[in-house]
């Protein structure tokens, strides 16, 4: 599989989860299941069955953790991207049609969160959005159609 862009910031908050998934979430749902036991005859105890179906998700989590961490590369992020959109940039754009202003940083897949204001290169908006500078015109095929954006302004970081 192809390496997965990540930022430093990034790296460390998967890493930092997979953590406390193996060394907080892992102990407790085996210590519940322990105590479930404890109560007699599993074939009819719902504490252990939902310990059960927790420990799955955990350790579900937990593998997809590792597979991600091993999919990263760490990008180390431009200081100045000499007025150029790049991994890691911080982009104001305006939507031509709506008049609406937008903010974005452009990392990797797996640490995209529209909420958060950051997006990943590998989605349309952030895929036409690298290379390009201030006061360009890009044109994005959305799900709500082709949309037209002005670049106001590209920080690094």
């Amino acid at each position: 599989m192809a390496r997965v862009p990540i930022t430093k910031e990034g790296y460390e908050r998967l890493k930092n989860e997979l953590q406390r998934l193996q060394k907080e979430e892992r102990p407790t749902v085996i210590k519940a299941i322990e105590e479930a036991r404890g109560h007699g005859d599993l074939s009819e105890n719902a504490e252990y069955e939902a310990a059960k179906d927790k420990q799955g998700l955990i350790e579900g989590k937990i593998n997809d953790l590792l597979q991600k961490l091993g999919h990263c590369e760490v990008i180390d992020l431009p200081e100045d991207g000499n007025g150029r959109i790049v991994f890691g940039s911080i982009v104001r754009t305006e939507d031509l049609e709506t008049g609406e202003i937008a903010s974005y940083r452009l990392v990797g897949p797996y640490e995209a969160d529209v909420q958060t204001g950051t997006i990943s290169v590998t989605a349309p908006i952030g895929k036409a959005l690298i290379g390009r500078e201030e006061g360009d015109e890009v044109k994005v095929q959305t799900p709500k159609g082709v949309r037209t954006f002005e670049i106001l302004e590209v920080l690094a970081r």
